[in-house]
């Protein structure tokens, strides 16, 4: 079973601060909470950011990029900003 994360109201976080930064920094992250609503969530910083970093390459070889990618419609996107002229 799942333990739920601690909900701290703001005026206690900024009253309480220094102490909920050192239990954030030991693996106990808390959300601070404005008249009842999380506003954010607090963790360590070498804590892994939610499975982002899992998602990294997760299309690695599912398709390919053309050679002329960085030039592909450059004609068309010019005359726009351009109009006709060359």
């Amino acid at each position: 079973m799942l333990k739920a994360m601690n909900i701290i109201n703001i005026h206690e976080a900024k009253t309480q601060l220094s102490r909920l930064v050192e239990r954030a920094a030991n693996g106990e992250p808390f959300i601070i909470a404005k008249a009842g609503k999380p506003l954010v969530k607090v963790s360590a910083a070498s804590a892994p950011d939610s499975g982002q970093s899992a998602r990294l390459g997760f299309l690695s070889g599912a398709f390919e990029t053309p050679d002329d990618f960085n030039r592909m419609h450059a004609d068309p996107i010019a005359e726009l900003f351009y109009g006709d002229e060359p």
